[in-house]
């Protein structure tokens, strides 16, 4: 028995015994641990860590990963999140939206804001994320309202062209307004996101040509601020970029970067299976109990041919249904299980096969990896931990409305 079937085999066990049998989120804080022990070793000693809070998305879980990491500083990329962190949060945190939001949204935050905070200060922990002339201006404007002034971080296009300032005239422009309304809003750096280094491929252009033409116009970005916009600059600005599938690479190399946000790595969704990650292990599963089992497979209007699909195709020798299973994720424990394509996936119950070897029996779990963490999670109200083979407890999500 190979150590992934004992692993397994335990985790059935101890959700057997769980007081429900319904599909659950697992995250085993054991290899948690390890994969941020690896992240500790791979990130670049001159740049500090942000946690990326949408990959992540329970407080308890930040919070874990931020202790371990002695950090305090988050990435954002959805306004309910933000406001229940602020709930949370205390004078120490720094936040740095991932996404340029919507004025009407930003508004909205300012306008509902928690009463009660702990000494977390919306004002001037929180970086908001600029993207377009146009948008700094609907963000001065917003700054006059409320009378108060708002960090803003400017988007750079570092090649990846899903948007920002994507030349050096327009940011200068930028960075002009930001000079005269110096009263109602702060710059307080970049962001620039570079996963199109290990998504381009190779016969279009090397990841080393990609990750030195970012490298290149992130440091002329800095240059302009601080050679022709000295009043903006100042050693606290954040320069951020990066991400699970890069950030290794801004570690071998002369990286203009201080601040480098990640958070998938460290649960490695199917997605995240990389070259850049392959010393990362998955930390989340989804398990799901068997409801029903069945000798063959025996489709509606193929009856007369299920002796010969079930000679012609043996992985198709038993069929089991399962709780749900219309999740993206892919199916992972026991080995070989597959989804039976021609009855379709359902949240309801989902078809699967297996040969006749397996041993699967009602009321086993299956075992599924989540192929992202950010969407995923939240769809199961909570996470269930695993400490030493056992559950060992469980953590609440952020609130997603």
């Amino acid at each position: 028995m190979t150590n992934t079937e004992k692993y397994f085999k335990t985790i059935n066990s101890a959700l057997k015994n769980h007081q429900r049998a319904i599909p659950c989120l697992l995250v085993d804080l054991d290899k948690l641990d390890k994969n941020i022990k690896i992240l500790k070793s791979d990130l670049n000693p001159d740049t500090t860590f942000r946690v990326v809070v949408k990959s992540l998305p329970s407080f308890e879980l930040i919070s874990y990963v931020m202790k371990k990491m002695n950090t305090h500083k988050l990435m954002v990329f959805h306004q309910p999140f933000l406001t229940d962190l602020s709930l949370k949060l205390d004078k120490k945190a720094d936040i740095l939206w991932g996404k340029p939001m919507p004025v009407k949204t930003v508004q909205y935050y300012y306008d509902n804001l928690p009463k009660q905070l702990k000494n977390f200060d919306p004002y001037r922990q929180i970086q908001w994320l600029a993207d377009t002339e146009s948008r700094i201006v609907q963000y001065i404007a917003l700054a006059e309202k409320l009378g108060k002034r708002l960090r803003l971080n400017l988007e750079i296009d570092v090649g990846l062209h899903r948007g920002g300032f994507s030349d050096f005239k327009q940011l200068r422009r930028g960075l002009e307004l930001l000079k005269i309304h110096t009263e109602k809003v702060e710059f307080s750096g970049f962001m620039g996101y570079d996963p199109h280094i290990v998504k381009i491929p190779s016969f279009i252009r090397s990841k080393k040509k990609s990750l030195e033409i970012s490298i290149k116009f992130y440091k002329q970005c800095k240059s302009i601020v601080e050679e022709e916009f000295p009043e903006l600059w100042n050693k606290t600005l954040t320069f951020n970029g990066a991400g699970s599938p890069t950030f290794n690479f801004h570690s071998k190399t002369v990286s203009p970067l201080n601040d480098i946000a990640a958070g998938s790595c460290l649960v490695m969704p199917t997605t995240f299976d990389i070259p850049s990650l392959k010393a990362y292990k998955p930390v989340c599963f989804i398990a799901t109990p068997v409801l029903k089992k069945f000798s063959g497979t025996n489709l509606p209007g193929l009856e007369k041919f299920k002796p010969l699909l079930n000679f012609v195709y043996p992985g198709k020798r038993q069929s089991f249904f399962i709780y749900g299973g219309y999740w993206k994720a892919d199916f992972y424990y026991p080995a070989k299980i597959r989804q039976n394509k021609i009855f379709g996936a359902s949240s309801n119950q989902t078809m699967i096969n297996a040969s006749e070897t397996s041993i699967l029996e009602v009321d086993d779990f299956v075992f599924l990896r989540p192929q992202q963490s950010e969407f995923v999670f939240l769809q199961f109200g909570e996470l269930l931990l695993i400490r030493n083979h056992k559950l060992s407890g469980r953590w609440t999500l952020l609130k997603n409305y």
